[in-house]
């Protein structure tokens, strides 16, 4: 049967256990319902919500009704919704669980499911198993009890909650007026950002007409991640013929946004961890002190550097927000690489494409109003902290298990060097306490690779990264075509595993 990864289940829509079905979907929550019944939550609130994709207004439905049936009252989104609204949801209503059916960015044969717990996080082992062995245990068929939408405001609550945000992180300063280019990529995001960036306060928005509406097929790309190849042309076209000051890019869940900035090539996405680091920046300006910033291992190692130089502390925990969410006390942001943040954990504690968008939007229009921009930030950190380029390569494979065989074969025959360079190699799998995981990482002099299987797709993903001393600005471009050589080089050696 389907098994909870990294954000929940995911899989492909067909018949059987090990697809995403009415029948898979019944289980997996009689299952959840026995087991929270078996923690004394019996009784608490449930929301269940959905994206617009081919099979979920089905799945929430029956969600929805098998929830009823265990005696659970049920919050039912009555239209599709932003995946960021329902981990707010819980967190605001202090629901004992919340359920989204989204498979986020994964191609359009997929769904899934994706479950909060108490406080709008997401699971973590030892739930996840234990929910697992309850869902093999329900037997059939599974009582169901009729629920109706609920007619509620929490996406204006949610939305108050982030137009406020422009004062809360941003604090007070000039602001420029500024042009944003928008895309939802065919997902649910669109309208609902739209209306928070208005609320605020950007009014001038653009946005890709061919991919604003939901549409489960996603006909414009090949697949629905603002990180692949060819899947934000639309957005960055746009945003050169309006003259756009930043464009912004949201998953289909609107849980992830990329920013695009215009260089001196022309209009380029900024990588998952410039775009994080910068958004850690701006939020620490308005922290108290002593506050918390945390990452994965798998991300770049600036943060690690910007936090205690702005009097932060710096956690590092492992791939996904079910751990970032529960980095530690007085945590006020979190990213992972893959273009997640975590702006506002007070209310969602998970990652939010919308908020990030804003809090992006309200950092260029005070750069603006100084006569900046986000690159011109980022030439900064490149002399405070060193020039750390990234980058990543992806292998599409047969299934999971495929990706798995690679690095259990590099466990058994670690690699002594990674482009001519010694590495040491440490086993994820080896280490104590909580950062268990399979992954491997490999450091050497300015240089670091971790592989690992993908938690969500049948992938096997390499991320690298290298680190170059820059003496000063003039320096700049000569340090950022060295890294790319050595990046290029380090691609090269994954491409080949």
């Amino acid at each position: 049967m389907l098994r909870f990864g990294t954000a929940g289940l995911r899989g492909p829509l067909r018949d059987g256990p090990d697809g995403m079905n009415v029948d898979t979907v019944s289980r997996v929550t009689a299952g959840l319902c026995v087991w929270l019944r078996g923690r004394c939550l019996g009784g608490g609130t449930v929301v269940v919500g959905r994206d617009a994709r081919h099979g979920s207004a089905e799945f929430a439905t029956a969600t929805a009704e098998i929830f009823a049936a265990a005696g659970f009252p049920v919050l039912l989104l009555p239209e599709p919704v932003p995946t960021p609204v329902v981990a707010y949801a819980v967190r605001e209503l202090g629901a004992v669980a919340g359920v989204q059916i989204t498979a986020s960015h994964n191609p359009p044969a997929d769904n899934g499911y994706k479950v909060y717990l108490d406080g709008g996080s997401q699971l973590i082992a030892p739930a996840d198993t234990e929910i697992e062995r309850c869902i093999e245990a329900v037997g059939t068929p599974v009582e169901r009890l009729p629920v109706v939408p609920a007619d509620n405001d929490l996406v204006r609550r949610y939305l108050d909650r982030v137009g406020r945000l422009r004062d809360l992180i941003g604090g007070l300063g000039e602001r420029a007026d500024i042009r944003i280019a928008l895309t939802a990529l065919h997902g649910v995001g669109g309208a609902v950002a739209v209306r928070a960036l208005a609320a605020a306060g950007f009014t001038d928005v653009h946005v890709v007409a061919e991919q604003f509406e939901p549409d489960p097929d996603f006909p414009t790309v090949a697949f629905p991640n603002p990180e692949e190849p060819g899947a934000t042309d639309l957005l960055l076209e746009l945003a050169e013929r309006v003259e756009a000051d930043i464009a912004i890019a949201l998953d289909p869940d609107a849980d992830r946004c990329a920013v695009g900035v215009r260089g001196a090539a022309g209009w380029q996405l900024l990588r998952g961890d410039e775009t994080g680091v910068l958004l850690a920046d701006c939020v620490l300006g308005q922290a108290p002190p002593d506050a918390l910033v945390a990452t994965t291992i798998v991300s770049s190692r600036l943060l690690s550097k910007l936090a205690p130089a702005r009097g932060a502390r710096y956690a590092e925990t492992l791939t996904g927000f079910k751990w970032l969410a529960r980095a530690g006390n007085g945590l006020v942001y979190a990213y992972e690489e893959a273009i997640g943040h975590c702006v506002d954990p007070a209310a969602v504690r998970d990652k939010d494409g919308i908020s990030a968008a804003v809090v992006a939007a309200d950092l260029v229009a005070r750069l603006k109003a100084r006569g900046r921009t986000l690159l011109d930030e980022l030439d900064d950190y490149a002399l405070e902290f060193g020039l750390h380029a990234g980058a990543q390569v992806s292998l599409r494979l047969a299934d999971a298990d495929a990706a798995a065989a690679v690095v259990d074969r590099l466990r058994g025959a670690p690699p002594e060097q990674i482009a001519g360079e010694p590495v040491k190699y440490t086993d994820q799998l080896q280490v104590r306490g909580r950062m268990r995981t399979d992954a491997l990482i490999f450091e050497g002099t300015g240089l670091r690779v971790v592989i690992r299987p993908s938690g969500t797709e049948p992938k096997l993903k390499c991320y690298l990264e290298v680190v170059e001393p820059v003496a000063d600005r003039a320096g700049l471009a000569a340090t950022r075509t060295a890294a790319a050589h050595r990046l290029a080089e380090i691609a090269e050696f994954c491409r080949r595993l």
